[in-house]
């Protein structure tokens, strides 16, 4: 599969400035910014930003826009998507899985959106609380399901090699819309179906 193209991203429309900023720094925090192991780091961190920031150019709508009218009004999951994403209060990683359940309510979307739209969301200064209800209510935005429940799990690297210290410590956020909000049995049956 061909590598994503990222060049018309506001990053790498930016791009001299970045390197230009980021080579300022190496050298404020004392590096020596001519040595060998440097000269490309300006321009590495920065083609790696059009990558891990490519979220603010995102079109939710373009994402699950083509969505099939389809009779199935029963709760369809796409779990374990894997999602990286940066902590917008330390610029540092946090990943883990998130979990997506949904009742259609005539229109489905094809499943490889869903993992899209994950992407979408998380490909920009993030925190974990805003990731899970900004899927949960594009979903139901876009889709107009009966309801929908997200749940995201996270290790965050501004916890775990910083600050604290607590490595292996995850977060779990959830999000509710919908029947899932009134329906205990619905919500059960979610996470009963994400845990196996």
């Amino acid at each position: 599969m061909p590598a994503k193209d990222y060049t018309n991203t506001s990053v790498a429309r930016n791009r001299k400035l970045i390197e230009g900023h980021i080579r300022e720094i190496l050298r404020l925090i004392g590096e020596d910014v001519d040595r060998e192991g440097l000269l490309e780091t300006p321009a590495r961190v920065t083609r790696m930003y059009e990558e891990i920031f490519s979220g603010y150019e995102a079109d939710y709508k373009d994402i699950l826009g083509v969505a099939f009218d389809e009779q199935h009004e029963e709760l369809v999951i796409v779990k374990d998507i894997v999602y990286y994403s940066q902590c917008e209060h330390h610029m540092a990683p946090f990943f883990g899985n998130i979990h997506i359940g949904y009742i259609p309510s005539g229109k489905i979307a094809g499943l490889s959106k869903f993992a899209r739209l994950v992407e979408a969301v998380t490909r920009k200064l993030q925190v974990q609380e805003r990731v899970t209800s900004e899927i949960a209510n594009i979903l139901m935005e876009e889709l107009t399901p009966h309801g929908c429940m997200v749940v995201v799990e996270g290790e965050h690297l501004c916890m775990c090699s910083r600050g604290v210290k607590k490595p292996g410590s995850k977060t779990v956020t959830s999000a509710v819309r919908g029947t899932f909000r009134t329906d205990a049995a619905l919500r059960s049956e979610f996470l009963s179906l994400i845990r196996n």
